[in-house]
């Protein structure tokens, strides 16, 4: 797929991974074991972070699972993303002890579709839509070069037809895949990429005991800490009556009355009314040092101060990107029809965009409406020499997609 369906560029990122990637495990309906309900929302991407789903996200989440899992149902709306990192997914999620049914909720495009035909079951809901096409990729370099990214991009597009063949059996995949095909759910079932069509039931509400899926990501120094929900039981009332909705009464068993009878250096006859007068008797806890309580309509005034001292410099960070490309569209070192390339390449890697652009000669491009020759492509290659130079530095030459 374009850059366009990407979570980066003209595109506002999300602000949490939850948005386009979670987990929940609930309760089998047929009573063995749980199944476990992942989502995934958004491009397949080794970057993580929000670029996408990677390898290791699910990874992540796979290691978590309870051992009670005998079914995982892979929730897709992806428009794809890297081969590899498709393939990857995909072999972990065969690897794994519970059976894989994928169910494409929206769109399984390209390396999702890789994704949703190899696993156990293939699922199109109603009016969703399967997509896949040959691999591309960004190359730089002479012709022999050239010529083994060309052999690069075989080699990856028979891994495709050597998946799809396993599930659809031999068709013209050379030809389907050249002409970018795209299938309905009627249409990916008849070609044999999907099983069937059907609504499956979602695993409904999210909870996260041990992490927090929804801090923002700018907050997160891993922003694949992703925590996978397990169903927590109901407690038990250890006494009769009508509950009043303020407080639950929770029968304690003998080894955690025997745990909090050690704690408290009870003796072992101790009954709940005394570990609860023992309870009562501690010392109040105190803070440690540096620790300070904060009225919370103070730390709301802070914390609306902070995300409009965020919003400012993001506003000056804009101001001096617009500056300094500005500044090197006067210097003639690319033409002013490409600012909104380099824009976007600035946004991306500042330090590495400044590098480019200061490596450019100045006076390269005139300034003034005679810039372009004779051919009317001498700005024009100019620039793309300088987009692609950026795009090896960003490490796109050999990234199949």
């Amino acid at each position: 797929m374009k850059w366009e369906n990407r979570y980066w560029g003209d595109r506002t990122p999300p602000k949490t991974k939850a948005e386009f990637f979670n987990a929940v495990t609930t309760p089998n309906p047929t009573g063995d074991g749980e199944v476990a309900t992942i989502r995934l929302y958004g491009p397949i991407d080794s970057y993580s972070g929000w670029f996408g789903v990677s390898t290791s996200d699910i990874g992540e989440v796979l290691d978590q699972l309870p051992s009670t899992v005998e079914r995982i149902v892979l929730r897709i709306n992806s428009p794809g993303g890297e081969v590899a990192e498709a393939v990857a997914i995909l072999n972990m999620l065969r690897a794994h002890k519970a059976t894989v049914t994928a169910v494409v909720d929206g769109l399984a495009a390209s390396a999702a579709s890789v994704i949703a035909a190899g696993c156990d079951e293939t699922v199109m809901s109603p009016g969703t839509q399967m997509m896949i096409h040959s691999p591309w990729s960004f190359a730089l370099g002479n012709a022999s070069e050239l010529r083994k990214t060309a052999g690069v991009l075989d080699s990856f597009e028979s891994t495709l037809i050597e998946i799809y063949t396993g599930k659809a059996g031999e068709k013209e995949w050379a030809e389907l895949l050249a002409e970018e095909t795209w299938l309905n759910s009627q249409a990916a079932v008849e070609l044999g990429l999907a099983d069937r069509i059907a609504v499956i039931p979602d695993a409904g509400e999210t909870a996260t005991p041990g992490g927090d899926l929804d801090a923002d990501l700018d907050d997160v120094e891993d922003s694949t800490t992703l925590r996978v929900a397990s169903t927590i039981p109901t407690p038990v009332a250890s006494a009769s009556g009508t509950p009043t909705g303020k407080e639950t009464a929770v029968a304690f068993s003998d080894d955690q009355l025997n745990t909090m009878r050690a704690s408290l250096g009870l003796t072992d006859d101790a009954d709940e009314t005394a570990i609860l007068s023992a309870v009562a008797a501690r010392p109040t806890p105190q803070l440690p040092d540096g620790v300070v309580t904060i009225d919370a309509s103070a730390l709301d005034d802070l914390r609306t101060q902070a995300q409009a001292g965020v919003e400012a410099r993001k506003q000056q960070k804009r101001e001096e990107r617009d500056r300094y490309i500005d500044n090197a569209i006067s210097r003639g070192k690319f033409a002013a029809a490409r600012r909104d390339n380099f824009v976007k390449l600035y946004d991306a890697d500042p330090e590495g965009t400044r590098a480019v652009i200061d490596e450019l000669a100045e006076n390269t491009i005139p300034v003034d409406e005679a810039g372009f020759d004779a051919d009317g492509e001498t700005v024009a290659a100019a620039d793309d020499a300088a987009v692609a130079a950026f795009a090896a530095r960003m490490g796109f030459t050999n990234g199949a997609r």
